[in-house]
């Protein structure tokens, strides 16, 4: 049946990618190490289905903050061998290693000097031995009724790729900040980029009362602000408190004359809030844990500086 078939795919594409975790050692370091101290670029090369895999190892690379490209083998020979220079670090790629077009540019790599990192199921191939470091990408088997379609193989050398980008990128230490650099179109680049101050309530915007504000006026600066709260200030304009429209349901529940009260008596002490340069995604991270709809925007001393909406985060497309 063929359901039998895209399980035993999906088992023989698994097992290749689980046999790969036994061949992590000081070579897969070393590798590391190698592009880690590329002082040019990664230049990725394959052919065919290999070909293919190495662009998708090139674009990785490129996003985690290491410098990289695809160099197709075929072209390499006919002038664009020219783009690569003394200090990149090549990364050739085949399941056999006896790749024709990859062996013909052999050459011109080792009169550049630059260093040649090889993924291959063959390490005693004509690519693996003349090649600084090697790693075994090879499968037992390939997925395919006949063994014979890139199958396994390729599932095998994009883990592979994947690791080493992933392993490399927690060397140089980067941060989702650097990331969102390269990444600064669609809601990822938001939810990267886009910080609380981009998208808050301050100054005139701001609902703001002080503790000795009656409840009608208070009631008056929520409505009039339309974010279904207001922060309450200290007379140092530290933050107090907020009072939020839960607030003042639960209060017309338990008070008979609840217009005679302040805002010190109505509002809640010691809110969460969040700082001004924070992640606008932070904020919606905040928001969720604690089942709220509204953070202040604090500065220093607790000074309160704005206040950032669940609304103005799904407008902006961080949620």
């Amino acid at each position: 049946m063929l359901e039998d078939t895209a399980r035993k795919v999906l088992r023989v594409e698994a097992q290749a990618i689980q046999d790969l975790i036994g061949r992590i050692d000081r070579t897969f370091s070393q590798a590391v190490g190698l592009l880690h101290g590329c002082k040019g670029r990664v230049v990725i090369t394959g052919m065919g289905k290999s070909g293919l895999i190495g662009k998708k190892i090139a674009a990785t690379l490129a996003s985690t903050g290491t410098p990289a490209f695809f160099l197709h083998p075929a072209e390499g020979v006919h002038g664009d061998l020219g783009m690569v220079s003394k200090g990149d670090v090549v990364v050739v790629i085949s399941n056999s290693g006896e790749t024709e077009e990859l062996i013909k540019i052999l050459p011109a790599f080792k009169r550049l000097g630059v260093a040649i990192l090889c993924l291959t199921g063959n390490t005693r191939s004509t690519l693996a031995m003349n090649s600084d470091t090697v790693i075994d990408v090879g499968v037992k088997e390939e997925a395919g009724p006949l063994g014979l379609v890139p199958t396994a193989s390729t599932t095998a050398t994009l883990a592979m790729g994947d690791a080493l980008s992933v392993a490399l990128l927690e060397k140089r230490g980067f941060k989702d900040e650097d990331f969102a650099y390269s990444h600064p179109g669609g809601s990822l680049g938001k939810k990267l980029l886009l910080k609380v101050s981009d998208v808050w309530h301050h100054g005139p915007a701001l609902p703001r009362v002080t503790e000795k504000t009656p409840l009608k006026d208070v009631i008056v600066e929520m409505t009039s602000k339309k974010m279904g709260m207001t922060t309450v200030v200290s007379p140092r304009g530290t933050l107090s408190g907020v009072v939020t429209d839960g607030d003042l349901r639960r209060l017309l529940e338990r008070e008979r004359a609840p217009m005679r009260l302040k805002a010190a008596d109505v509002m809640t002490r010691n809110p969460k809030v969040i700082g001004p340069n924070a992640l606008a995604a932070k904020a919606v991270q905040v928001m969720e844990q604690y089942s709220i709809t509204s953070l202040v925007v604090v500065g220093a001393q607790r000074k309160v500086i704005g206040v950032v909406h669940l609304h103005d985060l799904l407008k902006s497309g961080v949620v």
